[in-house]
């Protein structure tokens, strides 16, 4: 909860009924906080408050209500001269995200209620597909022409900019063809009589309606934009993206990759939203799998029980391995996802990671197993008087340590390369399955190290 506002006068002046101080107090708040207090209420209350709303701040606040059903709610009780009012101060963009969340009935109400020309622009966004450039662009933009003076595109900015998402960069266009882009500082400080196509920039970064959102959203910081051009295959310039839609494709990507890498099937409710069986759902084909794959590591102790009977000691460090076997792992995995997601690598850079991360491997392995060496001298057979913790068997538990290190950031590393080159997400590779390959070859290292220096 933000501190900028007095929730607690908020509340009290909805139960009261002073309709009239609300809205003072409401016009005045930030948009951001508006939204957030509305979740905050019971439908009736929620809807009510709206309707208090000025009109163009209403719009801006319907963005940014937490989730589709709020919105479905609110769409459902307003009249359609209301929803009228609230989808024209909507940015285009913005309209085709709320369709793209609702079901068809509430969608063919907000069509129904947009006038002819908005409706085939949406269309024609809803069209592009859902993981695309085209998906999250708007169309909303100030486009000028290369043999206007700066006086002229003044006035065209004058008459077009209000409903435009952005009108700091104007983009200049011949049959609609994307020539340049110029900025209203540049035309600020030019002469009046100065054409347009003389002092816009020609060597323009662009996108193709079809180009991955995800991998646009990374070129707003990579080239620090506010916003990019996007364009068909004949370079004939049909949207812009602006940087708060990329910021939340950034923000809905990490969710997902995060969810993936902890073995959750991605959602996109919030948390307390979600119903619990569709969270069991998400959550249980992954616990079956792991559950199925940890049987490898019940058949390998099977396989070396008599190795266990004759040193039964051994069996205490086997969670110790394996814990530290897969937190090694997921290390080098989620720092090689990163780096894949973020393009700083690729796969004909595999051998060059796998170099890194071995050096890294042997450099903690050997300071975990110094580290684990003492503990156990002084721990285990001292403090603990354990006299079965004899120094070989300490030998043992340390050169495995090393071991399992070593191939636990291997294999973590190597699994998200191999996923993106043939074509699986990267992140789905995380920390369950390396877990589950770490925890078996710790086993097979341990038990074969066991096997030859305490000759069991």
């Amino acid at each position: 909860m933000h501190d900028n506002y007095d929730h607690d006068l908020l509340m009290e002046l909805v139960e009261q009924h002073q309709y009239r101080r609300l809205r003072e107090e409401l016009s005045q708040m930030n948009e951001v906080d508006v939204a957030e207090f509305l979740d905050e209420l019971d439908v009736e209350q929620e809807i009510l408050v709206f309707r208090l709303l000025p009109k163009d701040m209403a719009a801006e606040v319907f963005t940014y209500l937490e989730n589709a059903e709020d919105q479905e709610k609110l769409i459902g009780a307003l009249s359609d001269k209301e929803l009228r009012e609230v989808l024209d101060e909507l940015y285009l963009d913005d309209t085709v995200d709320l369709i793209e969340d609702m079901p068809a009935n509430v969608v063919s109400r907000i069509l129904r209620n947009t006038d002819a020309s908005t409706r085939s622009q949406i269309n024609q966004l809803l069209n592009y597909p859902k993981d695309s450039a085209g998906s999250i662009m708007t169309t909303e933009f100030v486009d000028l022409h290369p043999n206007a003076t700066v006086q002229e595109s003044f006035a065209r900015i004058r008459r077009v900019g209000l409903d435009k998402e952005t009108v700091y960069t104007c983009y200049v266009t011949q049959n609609r063809v994307l020539l340049g882009v110029v900025t209203v500082r540049r035309m600020l400080l030019s002469a009046y009589e100065t054409r347009i196509g003389d002092i816009m920039e020609t060597n323009v970064l662009s996108v193709n309606t079809h180009d991955d959102k995800e991998d646009v959203a990374q070129l707003f910081s990579k080239y620090d934009l506010s916003a990019i051009p996007v364009v068909d295959g004949e370079n004939r310039l049909v949207g812009i993206i602006t940087f708060d839609d990329a910021m939340d494709v950034i923000e809905e990507e990490t969710t997902e990759d995060f969810e993936k890498m902890a073995a959750i099937l991605p959602s996109d409710k919030p948390y307390l939203k979600t119903g619990v069986f569709e969270t069991w759902r998400s959550r249980v084909p992954w616990l079956l799998l792991l559950m199925l794959s940890a049987t490898f590591t019940g058949i390998i102790i099977t396989k070396f029980e008599s190795a266990l009977t004759a040193c039964v000691v051994l069996s205490s460090f086997i969670p110790m391995l394996s814990g530290t076997g897969g937190n090694s792992g997921s290390q080098s995995s989620v720092a090689v996802i990163r780096a894949l997601s973020l393009d700083e690598i690729d796969f004909s850079d595999l051998i060059a990671v796998v170099w890194k991360e071995i050096r890294v491997a042997v450099l903690c392995g050997i300071c975990l197993a110094c580290a684990n060496f003492v503990k156990m001298m002084l721990v285990d057979r001292l403090l603990m008087n354990n006299p079965a913790v004899t120094p070989m068997v300490a030998l043992v538990v340390c050169l495995t340590l090393v071991f399992t290190v070593l191939c636990a950031k291997i294999v973590g590393c190597t699994l998200p390369m191999v996923a993106e080159k043939i074509g699986i997400d990267p992140a789905v590779m995380a920390a369950p399955f390396i877990t589950t390959i770490v925890d078996a070859l710790s086993l097979l290292i341990y038990f074969a190290i066991a096997t030859q220096v305490l000759g069991i």
